[in-house]
C-alpha cells in the first residue's frame, strides 16, 4: 500500500462545525494566560486552585503557604472565569445540559485520578500544556509528552477491553 491509496480525512470530517470557534478559544486562552503572567508573574495553571482556595477555610500549613495566600484571590477569579466562560458559551449558543454518556462515578473517579496526577506532576495541562510548552520549559515538554502517552495508551487499552461509557 502506498501513500496514494491511503484514505484522506477531510478537515470537515475532523471539525464538522468548522475551526473558527476553536481558533477563537485558543486566542482567548493565550491572551488570558499572557495577561495573568504579565500581571502577576505566575503561570496560570488551574491545579493550584483547590490548594490556594482551601487557605480561606483551613489552618493546615500546606494550604497556608505564602505563595497560596498571595495568589488565592486571583485564582478564585480565574476559576470563576472558566466556569463563567462555559456559561456564557452555553447561553450564546444554546448548548446546555449533560454532554456525555459516561457514568457519573467514572467521571468522579477520573477526576480524582487527574487531581492526584496534577499534584504528582507538579501541574496540570493548563499550566504545563498551555504556559509551559509555550515558554519551551523542558519540564513542561516532558510532562505534556507523558500526559499524552498515558492518555493515548489508556484510551487504547480501554478500547481493546471493549469498555464503553
Amino acid at each position: 500500500m502506498d501513500i496514494t491509496t491511503l484514505p484522506l480525512v477531510a478537515l470537515a470530517d475532523l471539525f464538522p462545525r468548522g475551526v473558527a470557534q476553536y481558533a477563537a478559544g485558543g486566542l482567548l486562552i493565550g491572551l488570558g494566560v499572557a495577561v495573568i503572567y504579565l500581571g502577576t508573574g505566575i503561570i496560570a495553571g488551574a491545579s493550584t486552585f483547590l490548594e490556594s482556595t482551601l487557605s480561606y477555610v483551613s489552618d493546615v500549613p500546606r494550604f497556608n503557604r505564602a505563595k497560596y495566600l498571595a495568589s488565592r484571590d486571583w485564582r478564585v477569579v480565574f476559576t470563576l472565569g472558566i466556569v463563567g466562560g462555559a456559561a456564557v458559551y452555553a447561553l450564546a449558543f444554546g448548548e446546555f445540559g449533560w454532554t456525555t454518556d459516561v457514568q457519573w462515578w467514572r467521571l468522579l473517579g477520573g477526576g480524582f485520578l487527574v487531581g492526584v496526577g496534577t499534584r504528582v506532576g507538579k501541574g496540570c495541562t493548563s499550566g504545563h500544556g498551555v504556559c509551559g510548552v509555550g515558554s519551551l520549559s523542558e519540564t513542561s515538554l516532558v510532562n505534556v509528552a507523558t500526559f499524552m502517552a498515558f492518555a493515548i495508551g489508556t484510551a487504547q487499552i480501554v478500547a481493546a477491553l471493549g469498555v464503553s461509557p
